[in-house]
């Protein structure tokens, strides 16, 4: 999971001490901007970072403008950040919906602190398993252990790496909307798992799953086929025949 951090302060040892931070939570990305309210906005609704350190006593910056600017076009809030050399201006941080108010000069330890708490409740839990529930029988599925899923009418076949098939009486686009990022949709009767993929054969349209199981893609779905093709090219070594 990508996280953006973006820190609008004209401090340049403010901006260090942060950015300083960014070897320890290699999840997270740091960029930096000087106190513009233009440049800000722009770089907030061009990039979409998910924290944002900001200096709350810049003369340059109409916070009530601003705030209303990223509230109407950001995709949801960043977790705002509040610096200020006062802590008279704590009150407005918080009138003003920040998460966090940090007085300078700081330590990192306080930067820590604050990005800490932030990982803690906004990245989610991987699940790891899926639980088809019937009546008072559960069972479930390991998400490492599916291979594939195939529809069936308003039913789903799941594919399992053991050679065993799970029926569902769920339509498969129930399962695509909750299925982690390791599983793409490439036909409308099936959804891979890219981690039991041997093969892309684009000439023939087909996917082959474990070396023994072909599944056809179509156009419709040839996006999904680059992104896998793409993201099997990053970890492969390419030998031609």
């Amino acid at each position: 999971m990508a996280i953006e951090c973006l820190i609008i302060e004209d401090d340049q040892s403010a901006v260090k001490i942060i950015k300083k931070l960014e070897y320890d939570f290699d999840q997270i990305s740091f960029d930096y901007i000087t106190e513009n309210q233009e440049e800000a906005l722009n770089t907030i609704l061009k990039t979409r970072p998910d924290i944002i350190f900001i200096n709350i006593e810049s003369e340059k910056i109409n916070f009530l403008e601003f705030l209303y600017e990223v509230s109407q076009y950001a995709q949801g809030m960043p977790n705002l950040i509040a610096l200020s050399s006062s802590k008279e201006n704590a009150y407005d941080a918080f009138k003003y919906n920040f998460s966090t108010f940090i007085l300078k000069p700081f330590t990192e330890y306080y930067i820590r602190k604050s990005l800490t708490s932030f990982l803690e409740k906004y990245i989610p839990k991987q699940i790891e398993s899926i639980c088809l529930k019937s009546n008072k029988d559960f069972q479930y599925l390991c998400m490492s252990d599916i291979m594939y899923l195939q529809a069936d009418n308003n039913t789903t076949d799941f594919y399992m790496s053991d050679s065993s098939i799970v029926n569902a009486y769920k339509t498969l686009k129930v399962f695509e909307q909750s299925l982690p990022d390791t599983f793409y949709r490439v036909h409308k009767s099936f959804i891979i798992n890219i981690n039991y993929i041997s093969r892309i054969h684009f000439g023939k349209s087909m996917c082959v799953i474990k070396n023994k199981h072909k599944i056809p893609f179509t156009k419709t779905f040839l996006e999904n086929i680059n992104t896998i093709n793409t993201i099997l090219s990053d970890n492969a070594l390419y030998i031609l025949k």
